[in-house]
């Protein structure tokens, strides 16, 4: 395989920031123990090890230098945990898991005591709270009165609070309710209070028969998740409304489609998948979990401008070398639970993705709201999915395909080595260490503040407008500071159209467009896709209302859709000012920060 030729990664100073605060080893007093030279160094010996097993010593110090370089290059980056805790004592490297909440005291709380056993290594955790009894429900054994799920939610996200993952972030989850569920209501309206569940994103499980019925204006059954009985009726198209109002006021619940999850799930057999890792992503079966990483785009872009290309070739080649290292990730992976090694090892899911979509149509001269930017997402997404099938059928050739595996599944009669291939993750805390936008978002703004690191505020000015404003024969200066003051650029006079077009932002894009992206990505992507449909703060529940209708008649896996201002104190801050702004998400992100 042909070496990729390396200029180093530009290590900024917002993310040599970011570096040293979470992933740069410390020696015993604290201080900064490595460079970030010597963190992809490490992570790539690390990961590198599994090849001992399959090649011996000469295959191990092959391919860890082709991992190294493809981190050192800024070609690729994995998720978090991997960048913290390979080649340490600690060893988990998954960025997330779906642990199962059976409906018993124990099995509850069980769930509490793996929730924090996984998050102390730095894992995510998913929920499927679907089979707890409802609020009001006879307890047999005692002869009291079930809680339901949302107070027991309100439990996790109490114990969440009080760890603090591998001593370098904050914990989180992703809770799913169907949407038959009794206690449906409850949930949806959980974080309205604007205090209950912070440690949590919350999705409502619908299913095709429910978006129907909501459609056509009529009422659908509430199953007792117990004994499977109907107990109750609601109107479909009032509980979509309440869906949208509690979105429209906080931003939470999105949707997740259970029928789309199941139509795409490898392993049906295994059982139905009933949940998502925090952002999304990755829908798992219990014990499951994501293993992430994702190529960057924004580097494989050939020359600037209408000329520009993205390099098919390359692209290709890093997919292959990124599904080795992900398929790598789960041998040498210390798992904190037996039962999540096992589940690992019996489908290998992995996830690779993308980030610095947004700053890739910008190098290409391309408009994000534009046809030509969602055939692009398509034919990004469908060569990514092929270069990685390809790279897992010759795993399998050399390893063997994973256990489950079973002729005329998704991947076809070729064996394969890993269940699942391809995710869209949101990248935030990566797109800073990489330089480049978020997953496949749009840049949320020209210049903002974004908010990490437990609350510390880093001004970003992308450097993009201002290598453009000076082609264009404009002041960069002025422009900047117009747009640190006004967030973006079609706030600011006397700017060509052709600027303002190839610079156009989050809340500038419709939610058409938003969601079209989002579609050409799922076509090809054999997980989920982390997107948020950003609405402007005039937007009414009635318009997310529609953006839900229209997810699913696109068929995507889950949508979010989040409110400009309706949440303060979060991620990203339009300006760069001294003044307050309110905050925004990206994507999907986990509580508080946004961290893959």
């Amino acid at each position: 395989m042909e070496e990729v030729p390396v200029k180093p990664l530009h290590i900024s100073e917002n993310a040599r920031r970011v570096l040293e605060a979470r992933y740069l080893r410390r020696d015993a007093r604290g201080r900064i123990a490595e460079s970030p030279e010597d963190l992809f160094a490490r992570v790539a010996r690390a990961v590198a090890g599994a090849e001992l097993r399959f090649g011996g010593p000469g295959a191990a110090a092959r391919w860890e230098g082709r991992f190294r370089r493809l981190m050192t290059g800024g070609y690729f980056l994995p998720n978090s945990p991997t960048l913290m805790n390979a080649g340490t004592a600690l060893g988990q490297l998954s960025a997330c898991f779906v642990l199962p909440v059976p409906d018993t005291m124990e099995g509850i709380f069980g769930a509490v005591r793996d929730m924090a056993l996984v998050q102390r290594t730095g894992g995510g955790t998913g929920f499927s709270f679907s089979r707890l009894r409802p609020a009001g429900d006879l307890v047999a054994s005692t002869g009291g009165a079930a809680s339901g799920p949302v107070s027991f939610m309100k439990i996790f996200d109490c114990a969440t609070e009080n760890i603090r993952q591998g001593g370098k972030r904050r914990g989180a989850n992703m809770g799913v309710l169907r949407v038959d569920h009794p206690d449906v209501l409850a949930f949806v309206r959980a974080k309205l209070d604007g205090v209950s569940l912070q440690n949590f994103n919350l999705s409502v499980g619908v299913t095709d028969a429910f978006m129907e019925a909501a459609a056509a204006g009529r009422t659908y059954p509430l199953v007792h998740p117990r004994t499977g009985e109907r107990v109750g009726r609601l109107d479909a198209a009032e509980v979509l409304a309440a869906m949208a109002e509690a979105a429209w006021a906080c931003g939470d619940p999105g949707l997740l489609f259970l029928d789309a999850v199941a139509r795409a799930n490898p392993v049906p057999e295994l059982g139905p998948i009933e949940a998502t890792n925090p952002c999304g992503e990755v829908p798992l079966l219990p014990y499951e979990s994501c293993n992430l990483g994702s190529l960057n785009l924004a580097r494989l872009v050939r020359g600037d401008g209408t000329g520009a290309r993205l390099d098919r070739r390359r692209l290709r080649r890093l997919a292959a070398e990124a599904v080795r290292f992900l398929d790598d990730v789960i041998e040498v992976c210390r798992y904190p639970l037996q039962p999540l090694a096992e589940a690992a090892a019996a489908t290998r899911k992995i996830g690779l993705g993308v980030m610095g979509f947004a700053e890739m149509l910008v190098r290409m001269g391309i408009s994000y709201d534009s046809d030509e930017a969602v055939a692009v997402a398509g034919d990004v997404a469908r060569e990514l999915a092929e270069a990685a099938l390809a790279a897992s059928r010759e795993l399998a050739r050399e390893r063997g395909p994973y256990p489950a595996w079973r002729r005329g599944g998704p991947a076809g009669d070729v064996p394969v080595r890993n269940a699942t291939r391809t995710a869209i993750a949101p990248t935030g805390t990566l797109g800073i260490i990489a330089g480049t936008s978020a997953g496949i978002e749009p840049f949320f703004a020209l210049a903002y503040r974004r908010r990490a690191l437990d609350g510390e505020i880093l001004t970003e000015v992308n450097p993009l407008f201002e290598a453009a404003a000076r082609a264009h024969g404009l002041d960069p200066r002025r422009l900047v500071e117009d747009v640190r003051r006004r967030g973006r650029l079609s706030a600011v006079p006397d700017v060509p159209e052709t600027l303002r077009s190839r610079f156009v932002t989050a809340l500038e894009v419709p939610p058409e467009r938003h969601l079209a992206v989002q579609a050409a990505f799922q076509r090809h992507v054999d997980n989920s896709v982390s997107k948020t449909v950003n609405l402007p703060p005039a937007a009414t529940p009635a318009d997310v209302a529609a953006v839900f209708r229209r997810a699913w008649e696109l068929g995507l896996k889950g949508i979010t859709v989040y409110r400009y201002g309706s949440k303060a104190g979060q991620v990203l801050e339009l300006g760069a000012g001294d003044a307050a702004f309110l905050a925004d998400h990206t994507a999907r992100c986990d509580p508080g920060e946004c961290r893959l």
